[in-house]
């Protein structure tokens, strides 16, 4: 995290990039391939309708 300058800069990065890589992460190493598609099309879906 040293190319951040600004504290501020950092935490608005972290919390962004930490509530993206949560809706995201399915833990594909837990789940079934049919279950995962589903789960990873469900929060692709989500995510196009909040990017609107």
């Amino acid at each position: 995290m040293a190319k951040f300058r600004d504290v501020k800069t950092l935490q608005k990065f972290a919390a962004a990039h930490a509530s993206i890589h949560n809706h995201f992460n399915h833990d594909r190493h837990l789940n079934p391939r049919d279950i995962f598609k589903q789960s990873r099309a469900v929060a692709l879906a989500e995510w196009r309708q909040l990017a609107a």
